[in-house]
C-alpha cells in the first residue's frame, strides 16, 4: 500500500493546511512580539535569516504533527471537543521534538520559554481558527455525503421531514438506492439511483461519507457483504432510525423494531447517581423557584379572586399518569371557567373557550403551571422530563401508539425536550410527535441536558411561548 501523498487530499483539505501553515509560521515572530511588550525574559537578538528558519521548522513540525494525528483528515467526524483534543496532543508532540531540536541551533538557540509562549499563542489561534470553520463549516469537514439504500416509505421520512436546508445542515442526501421491496410511492422529488454495479465502487467513486439503511424489505435484501467492505473502507454505515434520532433529536417511533429497541441502550435510566440524586436536586430548585416566584404566585391568586369571585377556587388538582404508570394529583392555578368539564374530560386546545381571561395569560406565560412546585417537592415530578397525561387520555393512547407507555419509565416534569421541540397539539397526531421527542429525552437524557432544557425554557416564558 503506497504512502498518502498530498495530491491525495481533498481542496478543502489542502486550503486549511495552507492557511494553517500561515498560522504557525507566525508563531515564533508573534510570540517574541509578545514577550518584548510585556518584558517576561530577556531574550538575545536573533537574525531576520536564523528567525525565519526558526519559524518555518516550527510550522512545518506542527503540521507534520497535525497530519499525523488526522486533523486535515476530510473524513473526520467528530465535534469541535474531538478535533480541540486532537489539536492539544498535535502542540505537545510538537513543542516535544522541537525541544529536543532547540540545542543543534548552537549559539542561536532560543529560550524554550519562547518555544513554549510561541506554542501556546499558536494553539490559541488554531483553535479559534477551528471553532470559526466548525461553525460556518468553511471548508465543509461538517457535511458528511449520505447515500440511502432504499427508495420506499422509510427513505422518504428524510426527504419528507428533512427538506429544509436547516434540517440538512450537516449533511447531503447523493441519491436514494432503489432496492427489492420499495413502496413505489416513497422517493419522488429526490434522486432515485438504479445501482447495477458494485455499491463500494459507487460510494468510493462519488466520495460517499455514509451510508443509511432504509430500505423497506429487510429480510434478505440488505446487501451485507457490500456494507461490510464500505464499513472497512471507512465509511460510516448508519440505521435510518439512528439516523433520524441522530439529525432530528426523536425517534421515529412508527419505524420501531424490537431487535432495534434491544440492541440500543433502551429506554430505563441506568444512571443510578442521577437517580439517587434526582429528588435532592428537584426538591432544592423548587425551594429556590418558590422564594423567587411567591409574590407572582400571591398576586395571580388575588387576580384569580377578582374574576371568578371571592368563593371561586385558586387552585385546580387533576389526576394525572406518573412515573411507572402510577396516578398523582397535579396542582395548578385555576385557568379554566369551573364548568370547563361538564360533558367530561377533554384535551385543552389553542385558544380554548373554556379558558378565562386571566386564564389566558397565566398560560401564555406558564404562570398557572408554578403550584407544581408541589409536586415537585413532594417527588411526583421532576422539573425536566416528559409532561403528565390524564389517565383518561393514557389508556387510548397506549392503544393506538406503539411504545406510548415507555415514558412513563421517568417521572414527568414541568417541561420537556418535546415541548421545547413541538408546539402546541391535542390531537392523537400530536400525542405521536410528542411521543417522538420524548423518547429521545429519556434514551439521552442527563444533566447537561437538562441543563439545555430549563434554560431554553426561560426563553419560552419569557417571550410568551408557552404551551
Amino acid at each position: 500500500m503506497s504512502s498518502p501523498k498530498f495530491s491525495d487530499l481533498s481542496v478543502a483539505s489542502k486550503s486549511l493546511i495552507i492557511i494553517e501553515s500561515f498560522l504557525f509560521l507566525i508563531g515564533v515572530p508573534l510570540a517574541l512580539y509578545i514577550n518584548n511588550l510585556f518584558s517576561i525574559i530577556k531574550v538575545s537578538s536573533i537574525s531576520d535569516g536564523v528567525l525565519f528558519i526558526y519559524a518555518l521548522v516550527f510550522a512545518l513540525v506542527h503540521q507534520l504533527s497535525c497530519l499525523a494525528l488526522g486533523l486535515y483528515n476530510s473524513k473526520l467526524r467528530t465535534n469541535f471537543r474531538g478535533v480541540f483534543r486532537r489539536l492539544l496532543m498535535c502542540i505537545a508532540v510538537a513543542f516535544f521534538i522541537l525541544t529536543i531540536a532547540n540545542p543543534f541551533y548552537g549559539n542561536n538557540i532560543l529560550p524554550i520559554e519562547i518555544i513554549a509562549l510561541a506554542s501556546l499563542t499558536s494553539f490559541i489561534v488554531i483553535a479559534s481558527f477551528r471553532y470559526f470553520t466548525f461553525q460556518i463549516d468553511l471548508f465543509g469537514f461538517n457535511r458528511r455525503v449520505v447515500l440511502v439504500i432504499g427508495a420506499g416509505e422509510r427513505a422518504s421520512i428524510i426527504e419528507r421531514r428533512m427538506r429544509r436546508d436547516v434540517d440538512r445542515q450537516n449533511f447531503s442526501v447523493h441519491g436514494y438506492v432503489v432496492m427489492n421491496g420499495d413502496a413505489e410511492e416513497g422517493i419522488k422529488q429526490e434522486t432515485r439511483i438504479c445501482l447495477e454495479g458494485s455499491l463500494v465502487n459507487y460510494a468510493l467513486e462519488n466520495q460517499v461519507d455514509e451510508i443509511v439503511v432504509a430500505s423497506d424489505e429487510r429480510r434478505n435484501n440488505i446487501p451485507i457483504d457490500e456494507l461490510f467492505a464500505c464499513k472497512i473502507r471507512g465509511i460510516e454505515i448508519t440505521e435510518i432510525l439512528d439516523f433520524i434520532e441522530r439529525e432530528t433529536g426523536q425517534i421515529a417511533v412508527n419505524l420501531i423494531y424490537p431487535s432495534w429497541v434491544i440492541y440500543s441502550n433502551g429506554f430505563a435510566s441506568v444512571n443510578y447517581l442521577r437517580n439517587t440524586l434526582d429528588w435532592i436536586f428537584n426538591a432544592a430548585m423548587a425551594f429556590v423557584l418558590f422564594a423567587l416566584t411567591w409574590p407572582i404566585m400571591l398576586l395571580t391568586a388575588l387576580l384569580i379572586k377578582l374574576e371568578e369571585g371571592i368563593k371561586a377556587p385558586i387552585f385546580y388538582l387533576q389526576e394525572r399518569v406518573g412515573l411507572d404508570g402510577e396516578p398523582f394529583n397535579i396542582m395548578k392555578f385555576r385557568s379554566m371557567r369551573l364548568d370547563a368539564e361538564k360533558f367530561g374530560a377533554q384535551m385543552a386546545c389553542e385558544n380554548d373557550p373554556r379558558v378565562t381571561k386571566i386564564g389566558n395569560f397565566l398560560r401564555k406565560y406558564r404562570i398557572d403551571e408554578l403550584p407544581q412546585i408541589y409536586n415537585v417537592m413532594r417527588g411526583d415530578m421532576g422539573f425536566v422530563g416528559p409532561r403528565p397525561e390524564r389517565p383518561q387520555f393514557v389508556q387510548g393512547l397506549i392503544k393506538n401508539i406503539p411504545y406510548y407507555n415507555e415514558r412513563h419509565n421517568v417521572k414527568p416534569g414541568l417541561t420537556g425536550w418535546a415541548q421545547l421541540k413541538y408546539p402546541y397539539g391535542s390531537t392523537e397526531a400530536d400525542s405521536l410527535e410528542k411521543l417522538k421527542y420524548d423518547l429521545y429525552y429519556i434514551k439521552h437524557r442527563s444533566f447537561l441536558l437538562d441543563l439545555l432544557i430549563l434554560i431554553r425554557t426561560v426563553e419560552i416564558v419569557l417571550f410568551g411561548k408557552g404551551r
